[in-house]
């Protein structure tokens, strides 16, 4: 996917964010255009980190449902994002961020998104959700040698001895260090 028009707008942003605190400096003052982004910068800050929790709730809950949490992660990471866009100091970033704190935006990007997003269930068919908690069967590689699966050898110091290999480029007798 070609974006033509990125540079473009990497290079407008910053100056329609300088143009936003100009404007918004000339109509409230100094301090009430610091104070509104130091506001929406605790804001983000604060919707981050609530809505961190949150979505690993209702990610969990979904899971164990046997649903697919595809919306629930979406929604979720759009908040992150909110949050992310509040904190940085600029009021076209933080109207983009509250615009995606309004669940119908949200569900309305989701709607125009949610067709091209492909959500792959490789768990285990036998428990809903497919999530494994623990060890035991389930998805992923078996072990190569489980426990259990052979004879057990005991040896003692005497019984093993490992030597150097004199033919080795890497056992320079010279250099070698003796315990």
């Amino acid at each position: 996917m070609r974006l033509p028009f990125l540079p473009v707008v990497l290079l407008a942003w910053p100056l329609a964010e300088i143009a936003g605190f100009v404007l918004v400096g000339r109509a409230i003052g100094l301090w009430g255009t610091l104070g509104l982004v130091l506001g929406t910068g605790l804001l983000g800050a604060l919707m981050i980190r609530g809505q961190g929790m949150t979505m690993l709730r209702r990610l969990s809950t979904e899971g164990r449902e046997g649903r697919m949490p595809a919306a629930e992660l979406v929604s979720g990471a759009m908040v992150v994002v909110a949050g992310i866009l509040l904190m940085l100091p600029g009021f076209l970033t933080d109207i983009i961020g509250l615009a995606l704190l309004v669940p119908f935006i949200r569900k309305l990007i989701w709607s125009a998104i949610g067709s091209r997003v492909v959500v792959v269930n490789s768990g285990d068919r036998r428990r809903p959700g497919g999530f494994r908690t623990g060890p035991g069967p389930g998805p992923g590689p078996a072990p190569v040698h489980p426990v259990g699966s052979g004879p057990v050898v005991d040896l003692d110091d005497d019984d093993y001895r490992r030597e150097p290999n004199p033919s080795s480029p890497w056992a320079d007798k010279d250099k070698r260090i003796e315990p």
